[in-house]
């Protein structure tokens, strides 16, 4: 009876290990199974403040983040078993890496859109309604991004289907706002839903809101552009003190000896302390949310 019992309680506690296990992996960014079976079989609409990496993604992703914190800690501490063990941290990596590409993704589908909107006045300048114009976009907008597979694309042929199934384009919109969580993208349905209830000029008010939203994503590729700048040129500077190490650990090793010792891993704990305050706080000072 108390084997029973045992056993009982030993399932539970490999369970809940398992869960969190699996927890903390889901935060790390690893791909849920079953979460990409329906992304890639369509039965799931993408959501584009989500994003799933593939295992290979994560792999690659903690495996050179490994290596850089591998060699990075060797370099100051000369020690295998330490560089060994701090590489572990290379894991949390991934999550960061799928922040990047679920922002990489909101701006390409930015620029998309920016091209769908002047495709879109252009159809409702010919005389065309606000949904025959939905549906010539998506054939300019297959002219401009051969790839299938572009956000947009896919985006507008569920318009197209919602709309040959008789379902109002302020509702396929809405959903396609709500999914996309951009405020640009969201602005635009508001600004047509209003103007569709309102019985105002359809032609003029999206000839404006086209114009409005075009320059303000003009203003923000120029920032994230110089943003960019600065941020190649900070990597650049937080790569220059390793380098430095590197080159005078081999060219100079003798010179070197004393950091390898005592006091030194001391003096060696607080420059590696202080590279990583100032790589957080270009970090920060290069995050500017538009």
């Amino acid at each position: 009876m108390s084997t029973g019992i045992d056993t009982g309680k030993a399932a539970k506690l490999h369970t809940r290990q398992n869960g969190r296990i699996r927890r903390f992996l889901d935060w790390c960014g690893w791909e849920d199974e079953q979460s990409m079976v329906n992304i890639r079989n369509g039965r799931v609409l993408t959501h584009y403040d989500q994003y799933q990496l593939n295992h290979r993604q994560f792999l690659l992703t903690a495996a050179a983040a490994s290596l850089v914190i591998y060699s990075a800690i060797y370099l100051f501490y000369h020690s295998a078993l330490l560089s060994l063990l701090v590489s572990v941290l290379g894991i949390l990596a991934p999550r960061y890496r799928r922040g990047s590409l679920l922002k990489q993704r909101k701006e390409r589908l930015k620029l998309q859109f920016k091209e769908a909107l002047f495709s879109l006045t252009s159809s409702l300048a010919a005389g065309r309604s606000i949904e025959n114009a939905f549906l010539a976009s998506l054939d300019d907008l297959t002219l401009l991004y051969p790839n299938s597979r572009t956000e947009l694309l896919i985006e507008f042929q569920i318009i197209r289907f919602r709309l040959e199934n008789a379902e109002p384009l302020e509702y396929a919109l809405r959903n396609f706002a709500d999914r996309a969580d951009i405020d640009e993208i969201t602005q635009f349905v508001d600004a047509l839903a209003a103007c569709k209830r309102s019985g105002g000029d359809l032609l003029e008010v999206m000839k404006r809101t086209a114009v409005i939203i075009g320059e303000k994503l003009e203003i923000e590729q120029e920032i994230a552009v110089m943003v960019a700048q600065k941020r190649f040129e900070g990597r650049i500077m937080m790569a220059v003190p390793f380098v430095f190490l590197a080159f005078l650990s081999m060219a100079a090793p003798d010179y070197m000896a004393p950091l390898y010792g005592g006091a030194g891993y001391l003096l060696l704990t607080a420059a590696l302390l202080l590279l990583l305050v100032c790589f957080w706080l270009m970090a920060k000072m290069m995050h500017i949310r538009m």
